[in-house]
């Protein structure tokens, strides 16, 4: 029979339940079952493509071309396999879904309502990805805060499913250390806990998020007042890397909670794991990088290319050291730091910024420093070389000057008579051909590779010739033939790309991209 574990969040927002549900789902996976994640989120946008990276972290982007919540490149990298668009689902979508129904007649003139219509909505999403992927446990992560009034009508739903279906309920809360008093106050966690209680739910496991290691007499009160067995409750202090919560979880005892709650299989093998988590605590070479975009004072909006670098770094035996750069603050004279080995111009949207990427990639194709252009950084390295080695000084993009006479960068054709934003850019996995005796080869090791995508404009392939004459070498293009990768020789590492590759790195499988970058800093 199929198991189903409901993970809530309490007391405040952003505590990584994400990593919580993905680290459960890695030793799930590891005792042999077949795991399937699915997340909830209350908003009312159709999905996280038109969500503002500052409000809302990075917009992660599956093989399929769904545009999700940044948890679900965690379930991907924990879990070392790919997720679909029907692994997040938002309060938008899903009222879409009943109204479309709706105006078609299927509700037979029925008062449409939040319940019984809505939580039977959620509940068949749930089913639809456990069914869909034959697995043994669909892990589901409800976002957002319990008391929330967006995230009711999904904890209304989880709790009738409880009633339908084999399910139990695993919360995380926070637990405040009050440095005045020098004590941890667990009122919070009670508070978060009573709020559940008052829908019908019962936690069965309780995971105590802290900025320290919370003592054995606070879970002792917290067991007390809440009822909750003192070895169903999990301290998980901040911890120096989300890769070692696993390991953390496992060392507490979660194994034989898992077991007593009826999730038996093969013993628990997280060796490739540990592997990979024990060369990230290894001495290793220091290398500075330097990441020049237009989101960098929120961390999140990257989080897929930090943790690929990170990824690739492991493999390696390099310590990445990642320095956040405004190409904001490029362009009002901040100089790029002389110890910086390697520069990455990663994807945005908007005109914002732009002169200072374009400043970044000619100095350091100018000064042999290693380089790696992704999306829009493929643009700019494009840009810089048209105005700066071309000569074209007006060269830009038609998304920031419509009116230039070089538009090297331009809407794809397909993009052309689109009119909504939604859901409508080149999304997804695609085929890429890559250039024999090339860079972008000896990095793949193959003609052929698939890497996913996530832009509206392209390389204006009407100035292809103008390239050809110069040392900038189209060493990768699509099936359709627009272009993928461009290189320059004569320098250490000078490439861009225009899909986003660390939205398919791995911790057990770097993209080598990053692998190749990193070596040849």
């Amino acid at each position: 029979m199929r198991k189903y574990i409901f993970i809530t969040g309490g007391v405040m927002s952003s505590l990584g339940k994400g990593i919580i549900a993905s680290s459960i789902g890695l030793i799930l996976k590891s005792m042999g079952k077949k795991v399937s994640m699915l997340k909830f989120d209350p908003y009312l946008n159709v999905d996280a493509g038109s969500m503002n990276p500052y409000q809302h972290g990075e917009v992660f982007v599956t093989a399929d071309g769904g545009e999700v919540d940044l948890d679900i490149g965690h379930y991907e990298r924990f879990l070392n396999k790919n997720m679909t668009r029907i692994n997040n689902v938002t309060s938008g979508n899903l009222y879409k879904s009943i109204i479309e129904k709706e105006r078609r007649g299927d509700f037979l003139g029925q008062t449409i309502q939040v319940i019984p219509h809505l939580t039977h909505e959620i509940k068949e999403r749930i089913r639809l990805v456990g069914e869909r992927e034959e697995s043994d446990v669909v892990i589901v992560e409800i976002g957002g805060t319990v008391g929330d009034i967006e995230s009711l009508p999904f904890l209304e739903a989880a709790f009738e499913f409880k009633g339908e279906e084999d399910s139990c309920f695993f919360h995380v809360t926070y637990v405040p250390y009050l440095e005045t008093t020098r004590e941890f106050k667990t009122k919070p966690t009670q508070h978060s806990v009573k709020e559940l209680r008052s829908i019908g739910i019962h936690p069965d496991v309780l995971f105590l998020r802290s900025k320290m290691k919370v003592g054995e007499e606070e879970k002792k009160k917290i067991s007390k007042y809440l009822g909750i067995p003192i070895k169903n409750i999990f301290g998980v202090e901040n911890l120096s890397s989300p890769y070692f919560v696993p390991e953390h979880l496992l060392n507490s005892g979660i194994n034989d909670t898992l077991h007593e709650l009826g999730f038996n299989g093969k013993r628990v093998d997280l060796s490739e794991w540990i592997k990979f988590t024990a060369s990230l605590k290894r001495e290793r070479e220091k290398k500075k990088v330097g990441i020049i975009g237009k989101y960098v004072t929120l961390k999140d909006s990257y989080i897929s290319l930090e943790e690929a670098i990170l990824h690739a770094g492991a493999k390696v035996g390099i310590d990445p050291e990642i320095e956040w750069i405004s190409s904001e603050e490029i362009e009002k004279g901040k100089e790029i730091p002389k110890d910086i080995h390697g520069i990455i111009i990663p994807g945005g949207f908007g005109k914002r910024g732009i002169e200072g990427m374009i400043m970044s990639v000619k100095y350091a194709r100018e000064n042999k420093i290693p380089l790696l252009g992704i999306c829009l950084g493929l643009q700019i390295i494009i840009i810089e070389f048209f105005r700066n080695r071309v000569g074209w000084k007006d060269a830009h993009s038609t998304e920031f000057d419509k009116d230039t006479s070089h538009p090297v960068i331009d809407l794809l054709s397909s993009q052309r008579e689109i009119e909504m934003l939604g859901g409508t850019m080149r999304l997804g996995e695609g085929e890429i051909i890559i250039e024999e005796g090339s860079l972008a080869e000896e990095i793949y090791k193959t003609k052929v590779i698939r890497e996913r995508h996530r832009h509206r404009y392209t390389f204006n392939l009407s100035y292809l010739n103008v390239l050809k004459n110069y040392e900038m070498d189209v060493s990768g293009r699509s099936r359709q033939g627009e272009v993928e990768i461009v290189e320059i020789k004569n320098h250490p590492f000078f490439i861009g790309v225009q899909f986003h590759p660390e939205f398919s790195s791995k911790p057990l499988n770097p993209n080598p991209l990053f692998i190749s970058f990193l070596k040849h800093l």
